[in-house]
């Protein structure tokens, strides 16, 4: 996924070195979600001349954001020490999907040798073979392979086309983004618009911070429909303001922590210091306004503090965020659980006639470790999906079900795509989410926060243990009236309770982890077994071995090992198994039995004084026992330690990888007119 970046000053004067370092920030604090390439846009030295005096000095760089700060300074035409009153900068980290990674096809992309118009893209266009084809028959030039590259092209298009010189920035981006189909965060920057900065999204996420040193004057921004001057002023007389725009709050937490979200076909204009947000029409039931929000994360949530990485981070971090998931929801001493967001729709829930749950890797992974436990307690039919096959099969779904949608940013396609599916049949939708204004987040029914932080690393690690724990306790509120189920009921909050603290114990074991990890770094595939409740904890470390060392790994369902997995077991293949202390043990202590038949070497993670099982282990992780609903909690962590330790092993960068993203491509509208131009003209 793509990282977008953008920072205006207006009457704060800033150097151009400052700007630049404001940028480049911005783009580091975005480097965690993966990418090949890196650039900016700043306003440049006025060697040509246009109607404006202005010039737009485009930087880009393929490789590290490192290689791009340091091209930066190389550019002796820029005066870094220049003062500049109100600038407008835009900055780009590019993961390639239209084109190989290059400087040529990394962001901003411009409209024509001269950068009359650059722009910022997150997301991908599917319409972009037919817009460029017809703009190379209006004598338009390509110089990349990127779908992004028409979207500047077709902005010029209109504006060399435009009725009247009088044209507003914000109109023209309008009439672009009727043309496009696809998924898209945009910022735009003009040469003929100079200290205008204006975005857009749909389907894909984009947040405006605001900064300044004198009070807002409202927190409500209301939306311009067409015509009419509703602007936002900060104060009477526009006095200094700082604008950040990116798609994450990463980026901007360190500058301020107020923040507006955009909605899907907002347009956010910034002119003359003044913030306003245009929509072509107002559809029913729309919020006329849009809230500046307070972000509740602090700046050292987001650095790594003494660690490596940020995935090491995360992990260690597991004994608090379950914490903060359980936090003023679970009454210990009265053994009750409140969960704020479900509790107006908790009748509608329990007169449902089935879950369904529905994710992508890791949090469908959480649903399958829940599904058990879930079944046991609300005594419904429980489904888990993978959100993508969902869609595929085109699942039958019915208004007297209620489906959760799992995901940690809240942004995730197929995810985003299976709630919209839902909806229009009439279900009642639940958002399990760790992102506060995510798309999930606004358009379900109700949902929950997750609370485990910011999760930076690039795998899933935090999250998953509070997803986890998450649908636990709305297992706990649903079962809260049926006194068949209170004996269990107290057992699985019992062991909730001391849960921290047994996270911490597994954490000790790192050290004897990266002793295995040593053993195994050389190794080319990794089997991971177990069943019932830990069944998804193998699924899941086999996830983060793969997507982390870049390592063959697969779960395996211990119970299915007669049926094709065992002819892969000899001495030579590295097996892990989970045996625990549950209603599977014996099961599991068969499967252990045909391994070690076929001369394999298991390393085992088991309950602690487990003779039985250390006997025929090749090395055992020995864990802290605890409810067996629980147990995948604990047992996972290890693994997640196991993939830490192999990736750094192996020589790769944890914090930044190449060949995995979480993907995050939204809603494609198919909708707008394509070919030819149907332009809906409205004014500013």
């Amino acid at each position: 996924m793509c990282g977008i970046f953008a920072y205006l000053n207006y009457q704060v004067p800033r150097t151009r070195k400052e700007i630049f370092e404001t940028l480049v920030k911005g783009l580091q604090r975005l480097e965690y979600r993966g990418y090949d390439s890196a650039g900016i846009a700043v306003d440049g030295p006025n060697k040509t001349t246009d109607i404006n005096g202005n010039t737009i000095c485009l930087i880009k760089k393929r490789g590290k954001v490192k290689a791009l700060d340091e091209e930066l300074y190389k550019k002796d035409t820029l005066d870094l020490d220049a003062k500049l009153n109100t600038h407008f900068g835009l900055a780009h980290t590019r993961w390639a999907t239209h084109g190989e990674p290059s400087a040529v096809n990394s962001h901003p992309h411009r409209s024509d040798k001269d950068n009359e118009f650059v722009v910022i893209h997150n997301g991908i266009i599917t319409n972009y073979k037919e817009l460029r084809e017809y703009l190379i028959t209006k004598g338009y030039e390509f110089e990349s392979e990127t779908d992004t590259e028409v979207i500047p092209k077709l902005i010029k298009y209109v504006y060399d086309n435009r009725e009247t010189d009088s044209i507003t920035f914000s109109t023209l981006v309008e009439r672009v983004i009727q043309q496009l189909e696809g998924a898209f965060a945009l910022v735009f920057k003009s040469r003929h618009f100079p200290e205008e900065a204006v975005s857009t999204r749909r389907g894909s996420p984009l947040l405006i911070g605001v900064r300044s040193e004198h009070e807002l004057s409202t927190e409500h921004i209301p939306i311009q429909y067409n015509s009419g001057e509703l602007c936002f002023f900060f104060f009477p007389f526009c006095l200094a303001v700082e604008y950040y725009f990116a798609s994450d709050a990463s980026a901007i937490i360190e500058h301020t922590n107020k923040v507006l979200y955009l909605e899907d076909d907002d347009i956010a204009v910034v002119t003359g210091g003044k913030l306003s947000i245009h929509r072509i029409n107002r559809q029913a039931g729309e919020d006329p306004v849009r809230a500046i929000q307070t972000l509740q994360m602090k700046m050292q949530q987001i650095m790594k503090g003494n660690f490596d990485a940020f995935m090491q981070k995360e992990i260690f971090e597991q004994p608090e965020s379950v914490v903060n998931t359980m936090r003023g929801r679970i009454c210990f001493d009265s053994n009750t659980v409140i969960l704020g967001g479900l509790k107006d729709h908790l009748k509608e829930i329990k007169r449902c006639r089935r879950l369904i749950m529905i994710g992508c890797g890791t949090s469908f992974h959480a649903a399958v470790a829940t599904r058990q436990m879930l079944e046991e307690l609300t005594e419904l039919p429980v489904m888990v999906e993978l959100a993508s096959d969902f869609l595929d099969r085109n699942t039958p779904v019915f208004r007297d079900d209620v489906c959760f949608f799992i995901s940690q940013s809240g942004e995730t396609a197929d995810t985003l795509m299976a709630l919209r599916y839902c909806k229009e049949r009439g279900a009642l939708t639940v958002g399990i989410t760790n992102t506060v204004g995510s798309s999930i987040c606004r358009e379900t029914d109700c949902g929950v926060h997750i609370n485990a932080g910011p999760e930076i690393g690039v795998a899933s690690t935090k999250a998953y243990t509070s997803q986890f724990v998450a649908l636990i306790m709305f297992g706990l509120m649903m079962s809260e009236d049926r006194l068949s189920l209170q004996k269990r009921r107290v057992e699985i909050i019992s062991g909730l309770r001391v849960l921290p603290e047994l996270i911490k114990k597994v954490l000790s074991l790192d050290e004897k982890i990266k002793a295995i990890a040593n053993e195994l770094y050389q190794q080319r595939s990794l089997l991971v077994m177990g069943r019932g409740y830990n069944y998804a904890t193998c699924l899941e470390g086999a996830l983060k071995i793969k997507e982390i060392t870049y390592m063959h790994s697969e779960g395996i369902l211990a119970g299915e090992l007669k049926h094709g997995p065992l002819a892969l077991i000899d001495k030579h293949m590295p097996v892990i198994m989970v045996i625990m202390k549950d209603a599977c043990y014996t099961k599991c202590q068969n499967a252990l039995q045909q391994v070690t038949a076929r001369s394999g070497r298991p390393i085992i993670l088991c309950c602690q004084d487990d003779p039985e099982v250390t006997k025929n282990a090749y090395q055992t992780i020995e864990l802290p026992h605890t409810v067996d609903c629980l147990q995948g909690i604990l047992s996972v962590i290890p693994l997640q330690l196991l993939s830490f330790h192999l990736a750094v092993l192996r020589g790769y960068d944890v914090s930044s990888q190449h060949s995995f993203h979480s993907i995050h491509l939204y809603k494609f509208s198919m909708s707008s007119s394509v070919l030819p131009f149907s332009f809906i003209y409205s004014s500013h």
